[in-house]
């Protein structure tokens, strides 16, 4: 989150520090929950003369030193910056990021997120209400509203796609538990295009355990798939979207871990806003191989509902999840796989841009045939900021 005081009301907090520190110019990941920060501060001093009541009030008398009153942001030979402050107006750069995570970085500051102490706490200077305020006002500078909101990016489950479009790259691990041995991977790398397109690509490999305990490993069958947004909004904390790729027969068939045929995907994607920072999505789609003979066509299905708590008003979050997925091969006579999958998303930097899912696939039916399995992915959201930046949170006088 780029949240930079005013010059007028953060002069001894800004001064006093190395203008070479980076500021917080980058937005901090999402908080993946609805609502408002809850924000606990009982001695907060309100701003001298009549308090500002609107949100555009308070950023002009508290932002617009450094933020300028049209968000662009003021010229850095006016604040002596070392990088150039934020541009709000930019909506790819501010989007993305929910209104909660604003809330928080005002409150307490850039180090509550990782950030430079440049961007001072203003939980001494505005009330709990003028904080929501004004982080509710900087999400209006965005000109285009047809950019998903960051509220509607929920966690991510460990089977149901999100209907968010994102820049991510994904490493997810499924172990078998009973019968032969096997490890499935994927490496999912996520770009997005322009407000609500996505290109996907997933290079899966994994490794098998044959008779005689011996394993035999290799590449299986990689997909390329593009995500676009039908609907996404804010008001009514809804957005759907639409997934189709291509899965190509690029596994070794001597290895078993692919199909040997090319089949065709295509998935329909949604998530809903519930209260208390809950959410539902889900997911639903057919997969249609070129070769019935080796490989049935097969429909699935997908819904995870969830929460987000966070480990205090402020600091990292975690979100656990019940998930309900089914399948079934679209021939006469054929069974219904149902499975249950109990999970949590954990962040693990204070940026909040790498997080981490765990959990049991469960089967439902066929019991006797199907094996329950411990899945897991690592995720880093390179939108939000590098790799190994953003880790270490401190804040003086914050609520961890």
């Amino acid at each position: 989150m780029r949240i930079v005081a005013a010059v007028s009301t953060a002069a001894l907090w800004i001064f006093a520090i190395d203008a070479g520190e980076r500021i917080a110019i980058a937005a901090p990941a999402q908080f993946h929950g609805p609502g408002p920060v809850a924000i606990a501060r009982p001695h907060a001093l309100p701003l001298r003369g009549p308090a500002p009541y609107t949100g555009e009030e308070i950023f002009s008398a508290t932002c617009a030193g450094c933020h300028a009153a049209d968000g662009k942001g003021a010229p850095r030979s006016t604040v002596a910056f070392a990088v150039p402050v934020p541009d709000f107006t930019d909506c790819k750069a501010t989007t993305a990021e929910s209104t909660v995570d604003y809330a928080a970085v005002i409150r307490d500051g850039g180090p509550v997120r990782g950030f430079s102490r440049i961007m001072p706490a203003f939980r001494d200077l505005l009330t709990a209400d003028q904080i929501q305020r004004v982080a509710t006002y900087l999400r209006t500078f965005c000109p285009e509203p047809a950019w998903p909101r960051g509220e509607l990016n929920v966690a991510l489950a460990l089977i149901t796609e999100k209907a968010f479009p994102e820049d991510e790259i994904v490493i997810t691990s499924t172990a078998s538990t009973r019968g032969p041995a096997s490890i499935e991977n994927h490496l999912i790398y996520e770009k997005r295009f322009g407000r609500r397109t996505q290109l996907e690509v997933d290079v899966p490999y994994g490794f098998v355990e044959r008779p005689g305990k011996s394993w035999v490993g290799g590449l299986s069958d990689a997909a390329i798939a593009a995500k676009r947004v039908f609907y996404a909004s804010s008001a009514s904390g809804a957005i759907l979207s639409g997934l189709g790729g291509v899965v190509l027969p690029t596994a070794d068939a001597r290895t078993g871990l692919g199909t040997g045929t090319t089949s065709f995907e295509a998935i329909v994607l949604g998530a809903k806003l519930l209260p208390a920072r809950s959410y539902f999505q889900f997911e639903g789609g057919v997969n249609l191989p070129t070769d019935v003979s080796s490989t049935p066509r097969s429909a699935f299905w997908s819904g995870a509902l969830g929460t987000t708590i966070a480990f205090g008003p402020i600091t990292r979050i975690w979100s656990p999840m019940i998930e309900v997925a089914g399948s079934r091969d679209l021939t006469r006579g054929a069974s219904v796989d149902w499975n249950v999958v109990p999970q949590f998303q954990l962040s693990l930097s204070a940026l909040q841009h790498v997080r981490a899912g765990f959990g049991v696939n469960v089967p439902l039916t066929q019991r006797k045939t199907r094996d329950s399995q411990i899945m897991a992915y690592l995720l880093w959201d390179m939108a939000d900021g590098p790799l190994l930046q953003g880790w270490k949170g401190r804040c003086t006088g914050c609520e961890h």
